[in-house]
């Protein structure tokens, strides 16, 4: 099972995530399961590393593990803040919605875990 943890501040904005596991849908390279999750959690990782005002760390040495954190820079404000903070809570719904929808379709093969921060 694919086990996706995402830890969000109080204002809904993404801070961490994580994905652990494989699914095991199927066989080793064709399993559309473990597919659709990377798909979804490396494309909001690349939203977040072209997010501007937004510090951004990836760690996707190990197979069958990922993790991020964002967070916003310090001492921002005016519509700087309100651009990246909005932003981070697009993700987080992103990821949200999409591991959700793939868990809803293929029950038993990925678990999505949520936590506030904060």
């Amino acid at each position: 099972m694919t086990e996706v943890t995402l830890s969000c501040g109080r204002n809904g904005a993404v801070k961490t995530c994580e994905a652990n596991g494989h699914a095991c849908s199927s066989r080793k390279g064709s399993d559309v399961v473990c597919a659709a999750v990377s798909a979804l959690l490396k494309t909001a990782m690349l939203v977040l590393s072209h997010t501007e005002n937004v510090a951004f760390d990836a760690d996707v040495s190990a197979r069958g593990k990922l993790a991020f954190r964002a967070d916003m820079q310090e001492n921002l404000g005016g519509p700087d803040k309100i651009e990246a903070e909005s932003r981070l809570r697009c993700v987080a719904d992103f990821i949200r919605s999409g591991v959700s929808s793939v868990s809803d379709e293929y029950p038993g093969y990925v678990l999505l875990r949520e936590n506030t921060i904060g």
